[in-house]
């Protein structure tokens, strides 16, 4: 059978390049199919328009289109966003396949196919499954690699975490693309947001990737300098050579950090990150966060900050945008660069640039050309910042609270942003797959006497609010990320929602309102008016399916509670957390007190500031409650499924 499997493969692919070489182009990435799915069963759809996250149902849009101000109402001027199963399935095309043209950073910067893991060894792995599904592909290192005191010598397999469906040809969430000779791959929301069950081979859409190794395969890059903004890299400590400059204004020059030096403390600091965790904040400090799932409704606000709250869909379109408008394309941070890191931009441009695999964009100070330039000669979206696709606004690079920069990421040929809010309608349709029901009614009676729907109410058991850091006593760093941002500050806007891209000129720009408590919960959530920054309390929906638990990951537990303790003894060790075993260490003092230990001994865990402290909120012995009170619990909070109202979704 494996061998039938592997012979169709191969005929696949001579298609395939006979394809190629006839038209010269080609990109491919898999979109699993209904009976792929461990969840197929959505909500439905009973929101007829998103007007900057207010939803309007069918039977207040009707009466709204029968006046005048009613029509301008929903009027796409006034950031009105309408919603139909075209634009459901516009949103999960865009999940599985939108890159937003970030396999060019990807690729000709960062080097993802040039490092020790390469083309063919990635395509080996996948056909070597001869056609089985797996949630974590085994990939052959292609080189001898040392990170920090790790090593691994040519031919040892490499834990990736990447997922193929039951007979996929693709790695779920990379899309390849072939030009004229030229090999690039690109990422796409589904890499972090969709998983396979190792139980049953299908597909969960919207449960995060627990155990994609995002941190080593940015490490296992050539150039994983072009993301030195995301950890703490002592630029001070890393002088090159003087004579290795970049021209700054004025006549001057400054010295580039030395390219090996920068290169082996960049992939220390991404290595550190957790399995199933990534490191979204530009602040240069190492904080990966757990990537959370997409059972998004009623989850506001979005991030484990909670700074994404604000525009469409209360935030939510805000957090797929800057996934690619400040993440995976960090060319477009060179004009912040002056507040958000002290470097000019050129210089940089060219800490990003000089060790870039592409030789057109590689800076090299005897070439007579400053970074800037370099970007814009090569740039295939000119007149826009960066190398992904962006709409531009007008206050760009300042942040607003809607976006980091004032960047859309868009797709040619459709509204600027669309594919964002399209994604975000798709998402809150999710549900996760039918859970186990035991002791439903005595864990809820617990749950309640605990106090845990104090903050833990509503559809999605979450009250939507931020809570501030000294409070519930998580790592902190995370909380601060944004607070540079507010040296560059404007009034929240975005474009209205039938604005072409790319832009005309002149574009309609809508003012997101934003006063009073709202106001005060998003300052906190960026760190900003002089607060400390906080965390969001996070919905419970599909809890078995997002173990560790807390923002930093800290909180892990293997099958075995004796010995598996922690991100050291689970994650590290290619064990995943077990669901049940790590929310009773979130309620269990004891337990956790050893979790913190194993993770304060571990020295990748303090790189990556995991702890798992915090949320000190007790159900066990020391709190009054029984062994079976806590059994209770633990299944009552492994059974939600689904919101718990009937509301109207998306």
């Amino acid at each position: 059978m494996r061998s039938r499997y592997l012979i169709l493969i191969a005929f696949t692919v001579l298609i395939l390049v006979a394809t190629v070489a006839k038209f010269g182009r080609f990109s491919y990435a898999p979109m699993p199919a209904r009976e792929a799915l461990a969840n197929p069963d959505r909500y439905p759809i009973r929101t007829a328009y998103d007007l900057l996250g207010r939803r309007i149902g069918p039977e207040e849009a009707q009466a709204l289109r029968a006046t005048e101000a009613g029509r301008r109402t929903l009027a796409p001027e006034a950031g009105a966003f309408a919603i139909d199963e075209a634009v459901v399935a516009r949103g999960r095309e865009a999940f599985y396949t939108e890159t937003f043209g970030n396999e060019v950073f990807l690729t000709d910067v960062m080097g993802m196919l040039d490092g020790a893991l390469t083309p063919y060894e990635v395509a080996r792995a996948v056909l070597l499954l001869g056609g089985k599904a797996t949630n974590n592909l085994q990939v052959r290192v292609a080189q001898d690699v040392r990170i920090g005191e790790r090593q691994w010598r040519k031919g040892d397999l490499v834990s990736t975490g990447l997922d193929v469906e039951t007979g996929g040809l693709g790695i779920i969430g990379l899309k390849t693309f072939y030009d004229r000779g030229h090999l690039r791959l690109g990422i796409t929301c589904a890499l972090c947001h969709a998983a396979v069950d190792p139980r049953t081979g299908k597909v969960v859409e919207g449960a995060p990737n627990a155990d994609l190794n995002a941190g080593l395969l940015l490490a296992l890059s050539a150039n994983a300098s072009a993301y030195f903004m995301h950890g703490s890299v002592d630029l001070a400590a890393l002088a090159g050579d003087p004579a290795r400059t970049v021209p700054t204004p004025g006549g001057g020059t400054a010295v580039l950090p030395d390219r090996d030096k920068l290169e082996a403390a960049a992939k220390i600091e991404v290595a550190s990150w957790p399995p199933g965790s990534f490191d979204s904040s530009a602040d240069r400090v190492t904080n990966p966060t757990s990537i959370p799932s997409s059972f998004s409704a009623y989850g506001e606000p979005y991030s484990w900050s909670g700074r994404e709250a604000v525009g469409p869909f209360k935030g939510l379109s805000s957090l797929n945008n800057n996934v690619h408008a400040a993440n995976s394309d960090t060319t477009q941070l060179a004009a912040a660069a002056p507040w958000l890191f002290g470097l000019d931009p050129d210089l940089y441009l060219g800490i990003l640039f000089q060790g870039a695999i592409n030789p057109s964009l590689r800076y090299d100070p005897k070439g007579g050309r400053t970074p800037s330039t370099i970007l814009a000669a090569f740039d295939p979206t000119p007149g826009s910042p960066g190398l992904n696709r962006y709409a531009v606004l007008p206050s760009f690079p300042a942040t607003n609270y809607m976006t980091d920069n004032g960047l859309f990421a868009s797709v040619p040929g459709e509204p600027a942003n669309f594919a964002n809010n399209a994604m975000s309608a798709f998402q809150n349709l999710l549900r996760p797959p039918t859970a186990p029901k035991v002791e439903v009614a005595a864990g809820r009676t617990v749950f309640e006497r605990a106090g845990c729907a104090g903050c833990h109410s509503g559809p999605a058991l979450t009250n939507n609010r931020i809570v501030p850091v000294g409070e519930i006593g998580t790592e902190p760093t995370r909380a601060r990320a944004g607070a540079k941002m507010e040296a560059r500050l404007s009034a929240p806007t975005m474009f209205a929602t039938d604005t072409p891209f790319p832009l005309q000129a002149d574009p309609k720009i809508v003012p997101i309102p934003l006063d009073g408590d709202a106001l005060r919960q998003v300052q906190l959530g960026w760190a900003h008016a002089g607060t400390e920054g906080g965390y969001k309390v996070p919905n419970l929906v599909g809890l078995t399916w997002s173990a560790p638990y807390l923002h930093d990951s800290g909180v892990a537990v293997g099958p075995d509670p004796a010995g598996q303790l922690g991100v050291p003894g689970t994650l590290a060790r290619g064990l995943a957390p077990d669901p049940r075993n790590s929310l009773r260490a979130l309620v269990d003092r004891d337990l956790r007190g050893r979790v913190v230990a194993a993770n304060r001994a571990s020295v990748t865990a303090r790189t990556a500031r995991v702890t798992g402290e915090g949320h000190a909120y007790w159900v066990d012995a020391a709190a009054g409650y029984s062994l079976s009170d806590q059994e209770a619990l633990l299944g009552y909070l492994l059974s939600i499924d689904s919101l718990t109202e009937d509301v109207p979704v998306p």
